[in-house]
């Protein structure tokens, strides 16, 4: 094992899920070695216009791939996995380990985007060590959370043990039985703990968070209220309880049809692997189920949180093609809204109760709990560990502030910790515990088209558009500098009480001002009738004045995108380095 010597120095550096949820992802540094620890994704805000999916800028990571040693994967929700495939398009890993069902899920994802021979798969068992580099020893601890295969890790460094909880609670009644293993995490409590890297997400509430079997007998209720069909939402990921909304299908005498990608894939797996358990006979195909009395069918749908092109989504906006609202249906919504998404799932349950439907959701119906710790979780964490130095993560600041003053607590001097954010760079050592730097820490975008990461520049334009629309303008210019024609132009989401006419006439007198006042500075005379013009530049200037006409004349801040043209060539040839047509897009 490794030993820790006075001169040995650990850096962890966040490059996500600080400050937010999600896209949790941890780099572990020791000399040219780095260890990864889980690469998550995030989803995109309002702002992000055509963006599918957030992940964190990985510039260090793909600045130092040749440091890289190998990854541990902590479980198997898509903050934790899903931006495995994208950094793989990047840079190679060696190795990734973890366990059963999230290398199972995680193996599709990579196949799907051919990247499955850039690293290798290894699965886990509870309390196996793997070593990776000549830096780390990991052993994979069993803790209890909201998807099943859930593990806390204890990393062993040249600095001392340093325990990762992954996310986690402290489930006493686990649906699969599979119990936290408190007394590993005790064991290493008394051989001592160097630091403890812990999940602030639910570091406000009070109290501790309650058992997942707790959700059951207020399932139960609402399945034997529901005369009609029953249409029931939860996160695809949530293994534990799909479990138990199938053993209530069985138990209320329904028939179970599932809709959405992600909820089919995960169950497939999870079945496979034993998770989930249920005849086969149960879970039956749409066009089966619709020869059923509505009093005999259960559906089990993605879209909990309001997502776009899910399949409740598209149920509520009238668009999907096999099913539709009927009044006397039931919509169970088993999860609550993740932060940013409150909006898009009341309008999607406005729209359900609007077609008919009886909508249960809300805390109040004891539908749903956090897979999360509360104070009283992560107290009994820091008890068990008793760690030297604490550092807590994933969440957003004032959870993070929160967690730590709940750390105080329970004994750990202030001084002992740090609350950081992205890209800070965290030394420890044997003595000590600070930031010490700061590595590149924003974010990646990557659209539908998932081939290429959405730039700053793109991003701005989209939101123009969406905004303040986009003008066009194309105008048709002789040699010589004059307008053939009267510009033409088109609006497209563009606000303007001018008439067109008016929106003419400014144009052409922008266009002509330009001509008739820096003419001279692009075109050139060779002698003999030649000319040498610079349409390039000639172009950007034109383009600069419409920008200043639009903005001055529209009061509003639209894209425009100017197409130039040259009517007529002289007798000898043009510059190489002017062409004849320029397009170009101004802000």
């Amino acid at each position: 094992m490794t030993q820790s010597t006075p001169s040995s120095t650990l850096k962890i550096i966040p490059l996500g899920g600080l400050h937010e949820i999600g896209k949790n992802t941890c780099v572990f540094e020791v000399n040219d070695e780095l260890l990864l620890l889980d690469a998550g994704l995030a989803f995109p805000t309002d702002g992000m216009h055509g963006v599918n999916i957030v992940l964190p800028d990985m510039t260090y990571l793909r600045e130092n791939r040749h440091k890289i040693k190998g990854m541990i994967v902590t479980h198997g929700h898509e903050d934790h996995i899903g931006g495995i495939p994208f950094h793989l398009k990047q840079f190679d890993i060696p190795v990734i380990y973890g366990p059963r069902l999230a290398m199972a899920l995680l193996e599709d994802k990579l196949e799907e985007a051919g990247v499955a021979d850039r690293t290798e798969l290894r699965t886990v068992r509870p309390r196996e060590v793997v070593r990776v580099g000549k830096s780390f020893f990991v052993e994979f601890i069993r803790n209890t959370h909201s998807i099943a295969d859930s593990f806390t890790v204890a990393i062993r460094t040249p600095v001392g043990v340093v325990i990762h909880t992954g996310d986690f609670k402290v489930d006493h009644t686990p649906v699969d039985g599979e119990y936290f293993d408190f007394q590993r995490l005790a064991e290493y409590g008394e051989q001592g703990v160097h630091c403890l890297i812990s999940d602030s997400t639910n570091s406000e509430l009070p109290g501790f968070t309650p058992s997942e079997r707790s959700v059951y007998p207020n399932l139960d209720r609402v399945f034997s209220q529901a005369s009609g069909r029953l249409l029931v939402t939860t996160f695809a990921s949530s293994v534990h309880r799909i479990n138990m909304i199938l053993d209530l299908a069985k138990k209320h005498g329904r028939v179970v049809s599932v809709l959405g990608r992600s909820m089919l894939n995960v169950i497939a797996h999870a079945r496979k692997l034993g998770y989930i358990k249920c005849d086969d006979d149960l879970l039956q195909p749409l066009n089966v189920i619709q020869k059923l009395p509505d009093s005999g069918v259960l559906i089990l749908t993605t879209g909990s949180q309001g997502e776009p092109l899910s399949a409740l989504t598209r149920i509520s906006n009238g668009e999907h093609r096999q099913v539709k609202i009927r009044p006397g249906d039931t919509v169970v919504f088993s999860a609550n809204p993740i932060p940013g998404n409150t909006i898009a799932v009341v309008n999607t349950i406005d729209r359900l109760m609007m077609q008919g439907a009886k909508v249960f959701y809300g805390r109040e119906q004891g539908i749903h709990v956090s897979g999360h710790g509360c104070q009283e979780d992560q107290k009994l964490m820091i008890g068990l560990t008793r760690p030297k130095f604490f550092l807590p993560v994933h969440g957003e600041h004032r959870m993070l502030v929160k967690h730590a003053q709940t750390a105080q607590s329970v004994g750990i001097p202030a001084e002992n910790m740090v609350v950081i954010d992205n890209g800070d760079v965290v030394e420890l050592t044997e003595a000590s515990i600070r930031v010490s730097g700061k590595v590149p820490s924003g974010i990646e975008l990557v659209d539908a088209s998932r081939s290429g990461v959405v730039n700053a520049q793109v991003l701005k334009e989209r939101q123009q558009l969406a905004e303040d629309g986009v003008v066009t303008v194309a105008a048709v210019l002789d040699w010589r500098g004059g307008l053939v024609a009267q510009p033409e132009i088109h609006l497209r989401g563009v606000v303007t009480p001018m008439q067109k006419a008016q929106i003419q006439d400014k144009t052409r007198e922008s266009i002509e001002l330009v001509l008739r006042d820096r003419w001279k500075e692009y075109a050139r005379s060779l002698g003999d009738g030649r000319l040498e013009v610079d349409w390039a530049g000639l172009q950007a200037q034109i383009e600069r004045e419409l920008v200043k006409m639009v903005r001055r004349e529209f009061q509003s801040n639209p894209l425009v995108v100017f197409l130039m043209q040259v009517a007529e060539e002289p007798l000898t040839l043009p510059s190489r380095k002017n062409p004849r047509t320029a397009e170009a897009i101004a802000l």
